[in-house]
């Protein structure tokens, strides 16, 4: 009795062994057979281009964009029946080293070479500017040339305040400090108003007020060789084709993304949820510094400072169509004025893409202060300035305003050093928090405020998060090409210059 008791027990053990070995074996088998998966937050270049990489990884990939299209602060509008940029609209660094070259290259799409040097005082020839004063009288060339060099003579002593002082100032304050030292290259007149037109096209690189940008970083960003070209035709096929068969989910605006030890859980407004092994947040800083979306835990402090820290400017652009061209023949029409407040510049479209169009382009406080106008009120402000230089000016028969600062999905137009703060911060904020991973210009070192810098971070954050998502699946092949190592096929980029 005892023994066959003893017997059907082993036999029960046995049996339950075997069992519970199935069971093992089979969840192996599925862990195996599950796809990797990712949430991207964000459907513009950074956020695109980490998708695109991540599924042709073979993840499962989800993107959530709050918008109802894609393309993020790259905006190209077709209503004036042509593509026009509303946002991004150059690729600075006409190079083979630049990263979005090659797929530029490959779609044969045509840029307009705008400045063959990559200054950021100088994003356009010297030449192909026409300055007017208010009264309508247009700048000798020659003045605006010596201008221009004494403006790079006067950044070039800045360098050496810089280094006298530990302490950080605005570019601004360094200058004043300048005209201190060296009272003979303040300027007086015309030429005085022709250097603030300058200092006005500095803070349109930066999308901010001179008082706020970094001495000690503001040349710290990678410019790339050849120039900043113009993109003919716009920058939404470039979207297009990196968007092609991607699960893209419009109108999913994110509002909490929490991060557990086995992955993530994305909560959107409507209160549908997501669930991932990981996820990349790709979504402008201006959006992080609302506080829109709630981290679950709380980012690190270091994480919440670098967002906190960064600056994000302002820069708009008030496209004018008129029926026909009754402008100078150049790039860039400019009024010079007192301050570099009261400046203003227009964009020539006509001589890039054949089309009548004006771009006005207001930064900083000036775009804060348009942008509490009605679209109306904005294009007849950019109207007027137009008016001032050419008396004579037609009436615009469509106008289109962009409003990056009041956009709830962008909060910005793109990043900036601020006075007193490293420049570090943009690594600090791509850096991953568990199996969350960050993208953006503003978490690109080489290169913030630009579309390459999107691009290139879209590309890291998504190897980044390919191998730590598959190291912890254990299927981590250390002998696996990098995405994105493969040397691409080198077609030279379509160059104009008229």
């Amino acid at each position: 009795m005892k023994c066959s008791v003893i017997c059907r027990e082993n036999h029960l053990l046995s049996k339950l062994t075997l069992h519970l070995l199935a069971l093992s074996y089979s969840n192996v088998e599925r862990r195996h057979a599950a796809t990797p998966s990712v949430i991207v937050i964000g459907g513009g270049f950074a956020g695109i281009s980490a998708a695109r990489a991540l599924h042709d990884a073979s993840f499962q990939v989800v993107l959530l964009e709050s918008r109802d299209r894609i393309g993020g602060r790259v905006h190209t509008d077709y209503s004036f029946g042509f593509p026009v940029d509303l946002g991004a609209s150059w690729l600075h660094g006409v190079c083979p080293e630049n990263p979005l070259a090659p797929l530029i290259g490959r779609l044969g799409l045509p840029l307009y070479r705008t400045s063959g040097d990559n200054s950021v005082l100088y994003d356009h020839d010297l030449e192909s500017y026409a300055l007017f004063d208010m009264d309508g009288n247009q700048v000798p060339q020659e003045l605006v040339k010596k201008v221009g060099e004494a403006f790079q003579s006067i950044l070039n002593e800045t360098d050496k305040v810089r280094q006298e002082h530990s302490e950080d100032m605005s570019i601004l304050h360094a200058i004043s400090s300048v005209f201190e030292r060296r009272p003979d290259l303040r300027l007086e007149g015309l030429a005085h108003k022709v250097l603030q037109w300058y200092l006005c096209r500095m803070e349109g690189w930066f999308a901010a007020d001179s008082d706020t940008i970094s001495l000690k970083c503001w040349d710290q960003e990678e410019l790339l060789p050849g120039g900043h070209g113009l993109m003919v035709r716009g920058y939404l096929p470039v979207i297009n084709t990196l968007a092609k068969g991607l699960d893209i989910r419009l109108g999913h605006r994110v509002t909490k993304v929490a991060r557990r030890y086995n992955g993530v859980k994305v909560t959107v407004e409507d209160g549908r949820t997501f669930i991932a092994d990981a996820a990349i947040v790709a979504v402008p800083l201006g959006v992080l510094k609302s506080n829109r979306i709630t981290f679950e835990p709380r980012l690190p402090e270091w994480k919440e400072a670098a967002i906190a820290d960064l600056g994000v400017g302002i820069e708009n652009k008030i496209l004018l169509h008129f029926k026909k061209v009754f402008w100078p023949n150049v790039e860039f029409l400019g009024v010079v004025a007192e301050t570099s407040y009261g400046c203003s510049y227009f964009l020539n479209l006509h001589k890039a893409t054949g089309h009548p169009v004006l771009v006005y382009m207001p930064a900083g406080q000036l775009a804060r202060d348009i942008e509490k106008m009605s679209d109306e009120t904005a294009a007849n402000f950019a109207f007027m300035q137009l008016k001032k230089i050419l008396p004579d000016a037609s009436t615009p028969i469509q106008y289109l305003v962009s409003r990056w600062g009041t956009d709830e999905n962008s909060l910005g137009s793109y990043s900036y050093d601020t006075v007193g703060k490293p420049h570090d911060l943009y690594e600090r904020l791509r850096i991953p928090v568990d199996n969350l991973f960050f993208a953006g210009e503003a978490t690109s070192m080489d290169y913030p405020g630009s579309v390459h810098g999107a691009y290139s971070t879209g590309l890291m954050a998504a190897e980044d998060c390919r191998m730590r998502v598959l190291e912890r699946y254990g299927e981590l092949d250390l002998f696996q090409p990098v995405m994105g190592e493969d040397t691409p096929v080198s077609i030279p980029l379509l160059i104009s210059r008229m």
